[in-house]
C-alpha cells in the first residue's frame, strides 16, 4: 500500500527529506506521495519515516492503493536497481 498526504497537511516541510525513495514532493497545494515511488519504507526501515515525524498524522494508507508487503519489496528493489544504473550520456 502507498502511502496519502490528506488535507490536513499544515506544508510543515518534515516528511519530504524523510523519504528515502524521494516519493514525497510538494504539489499545488499541499504535499503529494507518488505511489509509484512509496515502498511504505520497506527495504529501507521497519516504519514509513514520513509518518513518523508527521506532526499532525495526516498521511494515512491510500485505499485506492493497496499492496502487499512483497509487492512493496518488489518495487524496493526495482527502484534501487534503476538508482544504480549509470546515467546516459
Amino acid at each position: 500500500m502507498a502511502l496519502l498526504i490528506t488535507d490536513d497537511c499544515i506544508n510543515c516541510d518534515v516528511c519530504e527529506p524523510e523519504c528515502p525513495n524521494q516519493a514525497i514532493s510538494m504539489g499545488p497545494e499541499i504535499y503529494r506521495i507518488d505511489p509509484n515511488r512509496c515502498t511504505e519504507c520497506v527495504g529501507h526501515f521497519d516504519e514509513p519515516q514520513c509518518v513518523q515525524v508527521c506532526p499532525v498524522s495526516c498521511i494515512p494508507v491510500d485505499p485506492a492503493q493497496v499492496e502487499s508487503r512483497e509487492t512493496l519489496w518488489q518495487k524496493y528493489r526495482r527502484l534501487q536497481a534503476q538508482a544504480a544504473q549509470p546515467a546516459p550520456r
